[in-house]
């Protein structure tokens, strides 16, 4: 019988003849941590919810003083676990979700470590899948990263999550919630290639196989430009379609330099820009990824967003905001920042305002 003695507290509700908890009580500890719920006799027994100091909480029932059964974990940002404890450890079929709802983990817990076979998935859509090793880690030598099509994925070595080579391989099918693979032949070897300042890719040019089925390079129909990207074939709304890699810049490093030179950076977030600079905007020299291919439209059918790709790292990619059809050239908004970027401090690129002009006087 659990008496809560090793910790002292303040106690509200009920009391037994030998002062325990005994019915529906609310203990604050010294730590701030806070459990309400029903006690008997001293011991936790039926519903109860943990308040943890930092926000975190966990609700279920428990018997004899411990969480038995389905319980809920959520953290301090909202997102959750959903689990079967035995004996206050998670032991059993879990599922975790982000803050948002979105599923990032389905799997097994044995005595509170992640085993057997796991999925965790990523916000874009891909996913990783494996029987993870002692610590819970996704780390082996026979993990999958599957593409968010969950048709095509990369199959070989990873280290808690990460990827350090794969072949490629097509899902054909899933088997007591474990998916079936073939193996592509002459499909390519696949390595971790984060690039840097220096180096866009060890590798520039073999094409992503995703990428690869998804899109091509083409005349662009815009005017004024000259290629873009096109689908090879038609997509709903909300497909990522295409990945934004390059040169990892500073925002200090291009903004510094000359207006011109510009003109194939995205800004990935506060600290670092993407670039595909010359000669890496031409496919000849580089076709790794093409998501820089993608000309601007204040009518856009896709949209920029984040990617955490298996090769290339964390990225953006393409994603469409509406169905487009084969042979339907993608287009996404720029969305220049009109306080000005470059040593010139200009407003943006000259044929950025004219199309500004352009569309304000038809409205």
């Amino acid at each position: 019988m659990e008496s809560d003695e090793e910790e002292e507290y303040t106690l509200q509700g009920p009391v037994d003849d030998e002062g325990f908890p005994h019915g529906h009580c609310t203990l604050a500890y010294t730590s701030g941590d806070k459990f309400e719920g029903h006690f008997d006799h001293g011991a936790k027994s039926g519903k109860g919810c943990f308040h943890f100091y930092d926000g975190s909480k966990l609700e279920g029932g428990f018997d004899g003083g411990l969480l038995q059964g389905k319980g809920l974990y959520t953290y301090e940002d909202g997102s959750v676990l959903k689990g079967v404890y035995i004996d206050g450890e998670l032991n059993g079929p879990a599922e975790e979700f982000n803050s948002e709802g979105q599923l990032t983990f389905r799997g097994q817990y044995s005595d509170g470590v992640r085993c057997g076979f796991c999925w965790i998935y990523s916000a874009d859509g891909g996913c990783i899948c494996g029987d993870v090793n002692d610590e819970g880690e996704m780390s082996g030598k026979n993990i999958a990263y599957i593409y968010p099509d969950m048709k095509l994925a990369l199959i070989g070595s990873f280290v808690d999550g990460e990827m350090v080579k794969g072949k490629l391989a097509e899902v054909v099918g899933i088997s007591q919630d474990r998916p079936q693979f073939k193996m592509v032949s002459d499909g390519g070897i696949f390595k971790c290639d984060v690039s840097t300042g220096d180096g866009i890719s060890s590798d520039p040019q073999l094409p992503d196989p995703y990428e690869q089925q998804m899109v091509y390079v083409g005349a662009s129909t815009i005017q004024g430009a000259s290629e873009g990207l096109f689908m090879k074939v038609p997509v709903k709304e909300d497909k990522v379609v295409a990945f934004y890699n390059g040169l990892r810049l500073t925002h200090a490093e291009v903004d510094a330099r000359d207006w011109a030179k510009n003109g194939n950076t995205i800004s990935l977030d506060e600290e670092i820009v993407i670039d595909v600079p010359p000669p890496f905007d031409d496919t000849k020299h580089y076709r790794a990824s093409l998501g820089h291919k993608v000309n601007h439209s204040f009518c856009p059918n896709s949209k920029y967003d984040l990617f955490q790709h298996p090769r290339f790292g964390f990225i953006k990619c393409i994603r469409t905001i509406k169905p487009v059809s084969a042979d339907e050239e993608l287009t996404v908004e720029y969305g220049y920042d009109h306080h000005g970027c470059g040593a010139d401090n200009p407003d943006a690129p000259e044929w950025y305002k004219e199309q500004m002009k352009s569309l304000k006087g038809k409205n």
